[in-house]
């Protein structure tokens, strides 16, 4: 059997005095489409950070590809693997091209190579054409195109989406679907947090369901 891409052993999480995670056993595999689904409160976002290394869990074990992940560790190298696109993203001053080249940049890349995983990004995510506009004038579909252009620059081998089509206009929802769906025969494992449950639901290879910080069903 294949080495989970992610597994939690005992994770909890809390904020303050309130338990907003509490899981006994989760494997997560790569190379498919997941989608976790459950109410307001459920935990989603919060499972999300914890697999994108920003936050660690209060207790429990983490896995990632079969190593544990220490909560005190430089987890760097490990985070340029995975890509978190949050629900509402945040561009910056500047042109399109700018942002989504940015972690580009901070990894040290040339400005030609950034300026051509930018083109072929942004084409990916049906922008092209867009490369000099000004990303803060841009209508909310065609600026979380842009927050999806600039995960994909990145070549992450594992993408995190939080509510991915909250918002969208159907063009862009068209898009994020038709991107989405391709990732796993690029190499790119697809962990997603949605409301819109059909369209997760059509392109999940599996759904997860979470309540209350548990795992349902």
């Amino acid at each position: 059997m294949a080495t989970p891409l992610f597994e939690l052993r005992q994770v909890v999480k809390s904020y303050q005095d309130r338990q907003v995670l509490a899981l006994e056993e989760l494997s997560l595999q790569g190379g498919e489409i997941t989608a976790i689904e459950g109410p307001n409160g459920a935990g989603k976002t919060t499972l999300l950070k914890i697999l994108a290394l920003l936050i660690a869990p209060d207790q429990g074990r983490l896995f990632y590809r079969g190593s544990e992940i220490s909560g005190a560790g430089n987890h760097i190298v490990l985070r340029r693997e995975i890509t978190l696109v949050a629900q509402d993203a945040y561009l910056f001053e500047g042109s399109v091209e700018k942002n989504v080249s940015y972690g580009l940049k901070l990894r040290g890349e040339d400005k030609g190579k950034r300026r051509q995983r930018a083109r072929e990004a942004l084409a990916q995510a049906g922008l092209n054409g867009f490369l000099h506009r000004r990303a803060r004038g841009l209508s909310g579909g065609e600026g979380q195109r842009v927050a999806l252009a600039r995960a994909l620059a990145l070549e992450p081998r594992v993408l995190l989406l939080d509510e991915p089509f909250a918002n969208l206009d159907p063009a862009s929802a068209e898009v994020f679907e038709r991107v989405i769906s391709g990732l796993p025969q690029q190499g790119c494992s697809v962990i997603l947090v949605s409301h819109a449950r059909d369209q997760a639901r059509r392109l999940a290879d599996r759904v997860i369901a979470l309540a209350d910080g548990r795992l349902k069903g």
